[in-house]
């Protein structure tokens, strides 16, 4: 990260416009880690309509807000202008393959750069921003064509750390650093990441134990034994999908649930009712990105964002 970005992220959380809420500059940012390959760099087209590239934008987000099942629960991504919403008391630090990009929370925080893409941040933002009276901070670390078994090892897991395992610790503590003075409290842990392992036998049989030792060493890294942790699920295609997709979602579940990471303090989160049809979607060819559809990606941090919220909750109760 740039000095120029650190500097930026810093003066973001400095203004005093960060949040409605009184005395909210004096409260500990909440830190919510996201991290995975590039589903979670995000593929959701925003508003690309090209008759033969794009469907005739059939999927994207503008088409979804107004045709999709999920149109109604879309209407805060617009204000009454028509212009995009970006959260004043949400921000976001993401470092693509050009640049460190900070901000308010909004459409565009993808591989792509600009504003073409979302992905599942943005709802996840939503949702983490109504629950949480304090200033968030969503650090998103993400790679396209990443496995757990090898990319992202995790060092329980016993041979080479993966290089992305060790960058991704790296973009977060940069983020972090970035913060200056400003107290922060790292909240909860997200994992959208799938697909390299799954077209990969060997990396779809350590799944789960890896998929467990990366949540325990994210954990021991910063020092919090009970931090939240949400897996998304592989659920490209739905329910239909069979072989060996069938087998690594079954380990995500199982990692989950495992007694090693503490009951209660992870969720798996199901995606497989997000799926939508290649015909309704701008890219028709891309089964392992959505095929591009942005009512998916935005249903998918739907869930991640309300799965976060019930563990936040249970962790307060405790």
């Amino acid at each position: 990260m740039t000095s120029s970005s650190l500097n930026i992220l810093a003066c973001l959380f400095a203004i005093g416009s960060l949040s409605a809420a009184a005395g909210a500059a004096d409260k500990p940012i909440q830190v919510f880690i996201l991290a995975g390959q590039s589903n979670m760099e995000g593929q959701g087209v925003v508003a690309y309509d090209h008759p033969k590239h794009y469907n005739g934008g059939k999927g994207n987000l503008v088409w979804s807000m107004k045709n999709s099942k999920s149109a109604a629960l879309m209407k805060h991504l617009r204000d009454g202008a028509g212009k995009w919403v970006e959260r004043d008391d949400v921000r976001i630090s993401f470092k693509d393959q050009r640049e460190v990009r900070t901000g308010k929370l909004g459409i565009g925080f993808t591989g792509y750069g600009g504003t073409s893409h979302i992905g599942p941040e943005l709802q996840f933002g939503h949702i983490i921003g109504e629950h949480i009276e304090e200033p968030v901070l969503l650090i998103k670390t993400a790679w396209g064509g990443k496995s757990l078994y090898k990319d992202f090892r995790p060092p329980a897991s016993g041979g080479s750390v993966g290089p992305y395992y060790k960058k991704m610790l790296e973009e977060v503590r940069a983020a972090l650093a970035a913060l200056g003075k400003r107290k922060y409290r790292i909240a909860g842990f997200v994992w959208f990441q799938g697909w390299n392992d799954m077209v990969n036998n060997d990396a779809t049989a350590e799944y789960a134990a890896n998929m467990v030792n990366l949540a325990g060493d994210i954990r021991k890294e910063f020092k919090l034994p009970r931090l939240p942790v949400v897996i998304g699920e592989l659920g490209n295609m739905g329910e239909k999908a069979g072989g060996g997709m069938l087998e690594l979602r079954k380990a995500q579940a199982a990692a989950a649930a495992s007694p090693k990471l503490g009951k209660g303090t992870v969720a798996f989160v199901k995606t497989t009712p997000f799926a939508r049809a290649k015909e309704l979607s701008p890219n028709t060819g891309h089964g392992h990105h959505w095929f591009g559809n942005a009512e998916s990606y935005f249903l998918i941090g739907d869930a991640l964002g309300k799965a976060m919220v019930k563990l936040l909750r249970a962790a307060e109760t405790n």
